[in-house]
């Protein structure tokens, strides 16, 4: 795992290492010198500063540009610096790299170009001549560097109004969220992070990596049987969201990530369109009324006996049954059960301490308007503070949150993760399902949810990303994320793949 530092945890983290003795412009040549050291320069280089330390980071690579022999310039927006960011910029003076007002800037005759005008403290829009200088930069052809985050991008939730576009962008001392969250993907085309000797001072995030997600998949053993890796249920379907072919992607999609047996639950209408499409799954036929589950108490009890996790809400409509199942899974249920879409908008209706007081595990899978729904925050609010408001909900209510996003937030109330895995062909119907049919085999072999929850957002994202780059982004869909779960899988468990 790498770690994660909320912008306020790097700001006292920093303070706290320049009041232990490490001297400021000591950190600052350290992040200039992992800048350098993270990127294939090609000259000239044009610098862009704004003011503060994040401008001092520019200085401070300039010198060390120079000493490499590579040809640099310096744009200022101002002649407003940080002492540390003071002392390089004289320095650079001293050494003649030359220096101009960032309105003369022409980066037509530059290689590359090095954003320093704002760092992840930034709030708000860029406006005036930032913004104008911003527009120039992604205008140019140069290769761009981004120097900690693109100015512009909040370094807390990942949102901007007018970024900078980078090829390449190096955090300094550690990631912050607003590398991963809302527009950071779009943004830039790479992340990479330079370590400056900063230890968190606080607890941090954590980014999940393939060892990690790994360690939601043990390595089957030969005297072992379906029973081992667990029986789970899928629940969902109604006749408005005809559901059948929605349902049989969720079941492959289960078994694809291990499930030892997969039951599909649903309206006995769909289960007739189903038989065809689940050979490897068996079929829970629901009572119904209108097309849509009719609540009956002996086949809930039949439904949960011996399952190890249940998805409950795909495609299962708003109607008195669904939501009635559901009241009856969460008081009666003690294996783990995960809910998702329709069932969410159901949960958000019922009382605030139905999650909490529930025998069973809970794991919720929402988008931010779900997560509205559930948290009575805005949407406006949950883009503003994504993680805090998800560690919040999951503190209070005892559940595992997982919110899904560019970048996913899987959190206990504890601990938070990060899970960068995913692509925007992964922006059709049904991407959601598919995390919930894996989501629902890892908890069934997996009595952690945390670990299920993020090593099933991992293969979900991975597999996603291998079906865009086989059928492109415009004409995935989730069914082809499904047909590369396999391989996904591969890659984390196999020594040596690359995840």
């Amino acid at each position: 795992m790498k770690e994660i530092l909320s912008v306020e945890n790097m700001r006292k983290s920093d303070a706290a290492t320049i009041s232990s003795g490490t001297p400021g412009a000591v950190l600052m040549q350290r992040a200039a010198k992992g800048i350098f050291e993270s990127v294939q320069w090609e000259a000239p280089v044009a610098i862009v500063c704004g003011s503060g330390n994040n401008a001092g980071d520019g200085y401070a690579l300039a010198p060390i540009l120079r000493d490499h022999g590579i040809e640099c310039s310096l744009f200022l927006l101002g002649e407003t610096f940080s002492e540390d960011g003071k002392y390089y910029f004289d320095r650079c003076v001293s050494d003649s790299i030359p220096f101009y007002p960032c309105e003369k800037a022409d980066f037509t005759e530059y290689k590359t170009v090095v954003d320093c005008i704002f760092g992840t403290g930034f709030r708000g829009e860029a406006e005036g001549k930032a913004k104008e200088i911003i527009d120039k930069i992604n205008c140019s052809e140069a290769f761009v560097v981004s120097a900690d985050i693109n100015s512009g991008l909040n370094g807390e939730n990942g949102m901007g109004k007018t970024c900078v576009l980078s090829d390449v962008t190096v955090s300094v001392g550690s990631f912050k969220p607003g590398h991963f969250l809302s527009m950071a993907k779009d943004c830039m085309k790479k992340a990479v992070n330079a370590e400056i000797g900063i230890s968190p001072l606080e607890k941090p995030y954590y980014l999940i990596e393939k060892e990690d997600a790994k360690k939601a998949f043990p390595e089957r053993k030969n005297f072992s049987n379906k029973s081992t890796y667990g029986y789970i249920a899928l629940v969902g379907g109604s006749e408005k969201y005809a559901g059948a072919v929605k349902l049989a992607s969720l079941s492959n999609a289960a078994m694809r990530a291990g499930a030892g047996v997969c039951r599909i639950a649903a309206p006995k209408s769909l289960c007739r369109a189903l038989v065809p499409e689940t050979l490897e799954s068996t079929l829970f036929p629901l009572s119904e009324k209108d097309g849509n589950i009719a609540f009956n108490e002996n086949e809930a009890k039949e439904l949960m006996r011996g399952m190890k996790a249940i998805a409950f809400g795909m495609g299962i409509g708003l109607g008195e049954g669904a939501a009635a199942l559901l009241n009856y899974l969460l008081i009666n249920y003690t294996g783990t059960l995960i809910i998702d879409a329709d069932a969410l908008t159901l949960l958000s209706k019922m009382p605030a301490d139905a999650i909490k007081n529930s025998p069973c595990k809970i794991v919720l899978t929402p988008h931010n308007m779900e997560f509205s729904r559930l948290s009575g925050h805005t949407v406006e609010e949950i883009l503003d503070s994504p993680v805090a408001l998800a560690r919040e909900y999951a503190e209070k209510t005892g559940a595992t949150l997982l919110l899904k996003g560019p970048s996913t937030v899987i959190t206990d109330g504890k601990d938070v993760y990060f899970c960068d895995r995913g692509c925007p062909g992964m922006a059709t119907a049904g991407s959601g399902d598919v995390l919930s049919g894996i989501l629902a085999a890892v908890c069934g072999y997996n009595k952690n949810t945390v670990l299920a929850a993020y090593g099933a957002a991992y293969v979900n994202g991975l597999a996603g990303e291998l079906a865009q780059e086989e059928n492109g982004a415009v004409s995935m869909t989730a069914g082809d994320t499904v047909r590369h779960i396999p391989e996904a899988v591969r890659k984390i468990t196999e020594d040596g793949n690359d995840g």
